[in-house]
């Protein structure tokens, strides 16, 4: 039977990832603190309260520097407290005191790319990749999979997931499109493949690329995909070691 492994939410967008013992889902929602804010480039048409694409925004694709970000969010007094190898400690609250955020972060954004230029704060649901709330299932044993191809062991922080799984085969995830999982208390519906950019191709300890995933995936796979898209249809519980089930 496969369960949880892992449970990670990235508060800021492309700026920190959080793991989590446990976490309540809602249906129709995203994690709950799952890219709750991002953070919009010189270039960007994106506005508090609406979802955006990503390309408006400042991310690990464009800047593996932020890659290397660690963040912890207080649910309760709204303050984000981020960490980077380079850059030492900050705490702050993205609502009101974005600049400082910018100023501490800027320098990650490579010369030649458009720069961070203020903070946006998602509207009722996470600002995920995809143009729906969605929660991203992620699997372990792909992981290896790749990380065998690679010859090396890969950080699951690259591919910044929401809930890692265990004791499946490789790359069975994929078989689950279209059918409805159980996950603790919860039941999803897997709706599609995550196909991924650069930002996997950064070590999440250095911030620096150290692996072509993308082409090992290719190269042995025939896609560049990774995880699934999923969509809460009941809400629940969900917390680490959590039994997994696709459902018929």
């Amino acid at each position: 039977m496969a369960s949880v492994a892992q449970i990670w939410r990235h508060p800021i967008k492309s700026h920190g990832a959080e793991r989590l013992d446990e976490t309540v889902l809602r249906a129709g929602q995203t994690v709950p603190g799952d890219r709750r804010w991002a953070v919009a480039h010189t270039a960007a048409n994106a506005k508090d309260g609406a979802w955006s694409p990503c390309v408006n925004f400042s991310r690990g694709a464009k800047a593996p520097g932020l890659m290397a970000m660690r963040c912890r969010y207080d649910d309760h007094s709204g303050q984000v407290y981020l960490s980077h190898p380079g850059l030492g400690d900050i705490s702050l609250d993205p609502d009101t005191e974005g600049d400082a955020l910018i100023a501490w972060a800027g320098g990650l954004i490579p010369d030649g790319r458009a720069q961070s230029a203020r903070v946006v704060r998602a509207g009722s649901a996470g600002m995920t990749d995809s143009d729906w709330p969605s929660v991203s299932l992620l699997n372990l044993a792909s992981l290896r999979a790749l990380g065998q191809r690679l010859g090396q062991t890969l950080d699951p922080r690259r591919f910044r997931g929401n809930i890692w799984l265990d004791g499946l085969a490789p790359w069975e995830e994929f078989d689950w499109i279209g059918r409805s999982v159980t996950i603790g208390d919860a039941t999803l519906t897997v709706r599609e493949r995550i196909t991924r950019c650069r930002a996997t191709m950064a070590n999440p300890e250095t911030g620096r690329i150290d692996a072509d995933t993308l082409s090992a995936l290719a190269e042995g796979w025939g896609h560049r995909d990774f995880g699934v898209y999923a969509t809460v249809d009941t809400g629940g519980r969900v917390a680490e070691g959590a039994l997994v089930r696709a459902l018929p």
